[in-house]
């Protein structure tokens, strides 16, 4: 298995993610996780994938070091709506994790469970994500409480024209991104150069807004393994030429992400960040995305 085989194999599924792209798998292992690349087959043609990270953890004491097993926004399924192939994937997956000697295997794929906003009378649900999980529940998982990525996503259609997307947002979102516009603010393609201050600028909207962050040198692990694969790009809000905000853009499989954002308080009455967030979505256009 290489890095172009991977690409074509999940590619070659619906909504292949960026978490479980070879990449990902490379910049884990930098830290201490070890990547696996699990593939199922129907005859010639592929029904499923799996970037399987294991990574051994020491309990203390005289507990014995043990292996974990950990598919990030995995596994990808042809159609999380067939029962067996559901089955087959996750037997498999335990057998491996077993085989391994994990003592934990933890999955958070995207099997839609509904479309809407939770808890209103907005939501659609009933999706192949509620039989997954009833599923998951007679065969002894359990639901981690513990989360790694976020449980729901918001989507924006990107195949709309730009004043089709204009259109649909509120008239004051609307003109907080002209006002940025007409008081200066401007938005820029960002380099390597600009990891360190972005870098920085992060650990300030963390302290401000009061989460937690990882190390320095994780984030640049990610960033230069992403943009040196031309499927990242930093954006960079500045008034004046002096930084005040950035997003970092990520883009795979046709779907660009909103992975991390960071701001300074500097100039905020400007609207820099209505701004990004719509040069975000013009690049992610330019970049090819749909969604």
């Amino acid at each position: 298995m290489n890095k172009k085989s991977w690409h074509n194999i999940i590619s070659s599924l619906p909504n292949p993610h960026l978490l479980q792209s070879w990449e990902w798998g490379e910049v884990k292992e930098q830290f201490g996780w070890t990547a696996h690349h699990k593939v199922w087959q129907d005859g010639d043609r592929v029904v499923a994938a799996a970037l399987v990270l294991e990574r051994t953890v020491n309990l203390g004491g005289i507990s014995p070091r043990l292996r974990m097993h950990y598919t990030p926004k995995g596994p990808l399924l042809r159609d999380w709506e067939d029962a067996a192939l559901r089955k087959r994937v996750l037997d498999e997956l335990e057998v491996f994790a077993r085989s391994r000697g994990a003592f934990l295997l933890k999955i958070d794929p995207d099997a839609q469970l509904g479309v809407g906003e939770p808890s209103t009378s907005d939501v659609d649900d009933g999706f192949a994500g509620t039989a997954l999980v009833s599923e998951l529940t007679q065969n002894g998982w359990r639901f981690s409480g513990e989360q790694v990525q976020f449980r729901n996503t918001v989507t924006l259609d990107l195949s709309k024209s730009e004043e089709e997307l204009l259109a649909a947002m509120k008239q004051k979102t609307r003109y907080n991104v002209r006002l940025a516009g007409r008081k200066g603010v401007s938005v820029r393609s960002g380099t390597v150069d600009d990891f360190e201050m972005l870098f920085r600028m992060y650990v300030e909207t963390a302290v401000r807004d009061g989460f937690t962050i990882r190390g320095k040198e994780y984030y640049l692990a990610v960033w230069h393994s992403f943009f040196d694969g031309g499927m990242f790009v930093p954006l960079i809000a500045e008034v004046e030429g002096e930084p005040v905000a950035g997003l970092m853009l990520f883009y795979y499989g046709g779907t660009a992400y909103y992975l991390y954002g960071m701001s300074r308080d500097l100039h905020r009455k400007l609207m820099p960040t209505y701004l990004l967030q719509w040069e975000a979505i013009r690049t992610a256009r330019e970049k090819g995305c749909t969604i």
